[in-house]
C-alpha cells in the first residue's frame, strides 16, 4: 500500500516531511506551534531510542511496538499513544503501518524538497 492510495486528496495535497527514516512516506500539516504528520511505512522499520518535545499519535492501520521509558506496548489500528516531553522512546514498525502524529513543536520536520 502506498501513501497515495491510503490517504485522500485532502491529505495528499500537503507537502512531504523530511523524515530521515528509510521507507516512510509522509504529509506535513504545519500549525503555528505544532506539526501534524501523516505517515505510511512501506517496509519494516526500527526507530532507535531518542527524545524530543511531546508527541501524540493515533494508529490508522497496521502494527507498531512502541517502547516508552522502557515500557513496551503493541499498538494496532485505533490505538493512541502519548509521549511526554524529553521521554526516551523507540519503535519497531511493521510494513503497512500508517498513523497521524502531532508533534508539540513547530519545527520537528522541514518540508521535503
Amino acid at each position: 500500500m502506498t501513501t497515495d492510495k491510503f490517504f485522500p486528496d485532502i491529505i495528499n495535497g500537503h507537502p512531504g516531511a523530511n523524515i530521515p527514516i528509510d521507507g516512510v512516506k509522509s504529509h506535513l500539516i504545519q500549525a503555528e506551534q505544532q506539526q501534524f504528520v501523516f505517515m505510511q511505512f512501506d517496509k519494516d522499520t526500527e526507530v532507535p531510542e531518542h527524545f524530543h518535545e511531546a508527541q501524540w499519535g493515533v494508529v490508522l492501520d497496521g502494527e507498531m511496538e512502541l517502547t516508552i521509558a522502557g515500557q513496551k506496548k503493541k499498538l494496532i489500528k485505533g490505538d493512541t499513544y502519548y509521549i511526554k516531553k524529553n521521554v526516551r522512546h523507540a519503535a519497531k514498525i511493521k510494513k503497512g503501518f500508517t498513523d497521524l502524529t502531532l508533534f508539540n513543536q513547530p519545527d520537528r520536520y522541514k518540508v521535503k524538497k
